[in-house]
């Protein structure tokens, strides 16, 4: 999955001659003559200058394309689809081994002067885990960002581990699950004010075929007590406030996000039971030195519930998050409780001044409550740093790989192609 973590270490040359032979949309010149002095000159360009370079740049000049781009980098064209297609094998906390094929579209709509970029990404996933899923997450904007159509699918048959409620399980209390899921969430926003949107929307999951393996077998478990069901479904509308400068989501520069999504859920919908949650989404990003192109990032992720019984799978909990990229340093699903606060903060900056390369450091916190009261029972950090490799300059999109750590021993591998928030 997009979201859930790539390791490049595979299918590079096949990428490469995929995205020159299909993007005519970044306008590849064919077969230009290379000799010594044009190569040591290409060579020169894409290592040490301060021309945008990216992926597809490295992989003409390995094929011998010279010059095969074009470099008005800040300036995308209406009407052209800008992709990024990623062939991978990787190990993951939450998928072990696994192959996968995703990708991402970013464009522009319109040709009006401030349209924020529109984007779609999608992936074909499959692990030595038995994991198979299909996301595909998309932000598309209208002309002069007159509307904003958010849309988050998934269709997943996912076993992996649960470790119960609240901030003080182990990873000793973890136990198998499996499930079926379709989720399908959609949601329109309207423009009130500039950059300021105000959003209905139609949320709907279905869980099927949900199993747990309890060793002993007359173990009661947490998701036991709190009421296990073989199916869970909600379904119900949305009410949003969105406040976006954001004009690139795949790789924000400095600006501010602000999120407010009230989710209700009815029986008479199809809903299991009755119950409300509210999500309060900020995000602030900033030049740091003012002068550079490095960026100091925060994000607040928090997730409550109003009234009611949320099913389990539908509680706050590690990666819960549209991407599944909360809370790096732990596995999917590990901590897991009624209400979420979460806060990270991210430093990215260039190692090279061409933008091919660049890293990051990072730290989180989330913290959960139980489901007998409201009270937050711990903090849970997470800390680490990553490599990111510009994948395409056009649509300004980092292959993102990271490494976190959590505590009681959590580690492991966290990637994206595209920032991680």
């Amino acid at each position: 999955m997009l979201h859930r973590a790539k390791l490049l270490t595979s299918g590079f040359l096949y990428l490469i001659f995929l995205q020159t032979q299909a993007q005519d949309s970044l306008s590849v010149k064919r077969n230009v003559p290379m000799d010594s002095t044009h190569a040591a000159h290409d060579r020169l360009r894409l290592f040490s200058g301060r021309e945008p370079v990216d992926l597809l740049d490295i992989g003409g000049w390995i094929i011998g394309k010279r010059g095969s781009r074009q470099n008005d980098t800040a300036l995308m064209k209406v009407g052209r689809a800008y992709v990024s297609v990623l062939p991978t094998a990787e190990y993951t906390l939450q998928t072990g081994f696994a192959v996968s094929v995703g990708g991402n579209v970013a464009f522009l709509t319109s040709a009006s002067k401030n349209e924020n970029i529109s984007n779609v990404l999608t992936s074909l996933n499959y692990s030595l885990k038995r994991q198979f899923f299909i996301p595909m997450q998309a932000n598309v904007w209208t002309k002069n960002n007159r509307y904003n159509i958010n849309t988050d699918w998934i269709f997943s048959i996912f076993p992996q581990k649960t470790y119960g409620l609240g901030g003080y399980t182990t990873m000793q209390d973890g136990y198998p699950i499996d499930y079926h899921q379709v989720r399908l969430n959609q949601t329109l926003f309207k423009t009130i004010s500039p950059k300021f949107y105000l959003g209905i929307g139609y949320n709907f999951e279905y869980y099927w075929n949900i199993s747990q393996s309890i060793y002993p077998s007359d173990s009661l478990t947490d998701w036991t007590k709190y009421g296990f069901r073989k199916t869970s479904v909600s379904s119900g509308p949305t009410l949003n406030l969105l406040y976006d400068e954001r004009r690139n989501p795949i790789n924000p520069f400095p600006g501010n996000y602000a999120r407010v999504a009230f989710r209700s859920n009815f029986t008479f919908l199809g809903a299991d039971n009755d119950w409300a949650s509210l999500l309060i989404d900020l995000r602030k990003y900033i030049h740091f030195p003012t002068n550079s192109n490095n960026t100091l990032a925060f994000w607040s992720h928090d997730l409550f519930t109003l009234y009611g019984k949320p099913p389990y799978l539908n509680l706050p909990y590690t990666a819960c998050d549209e991407y599944a990229n909360l809370g790096r340093g732990y596995v999917q699903g590990r901590y897991r409780g009624a209400n979420l606060v979460y806060l990270e903060s991210e430093y990215r900056y260039r190692i090279t001044s061409n933008g091919l390369i660049g890293g990051v450091v990072f730290v989180n916190a989330q913290s959960y409550t139980g489901t007998e009261n409201n009270q937050f029972q711990t903090i849970l950090p997470g800390w680490g740093f990553g490599l990111r490799i510009k994948f395409n300059k056009f649509s300004n999109t980092n292959a993102c790989l990271d490494y976190g750590w959590g505590i009681n021993g959590s580690h492991g591998i966290f990637a994206n192609l595209g920032e991680v928030f």
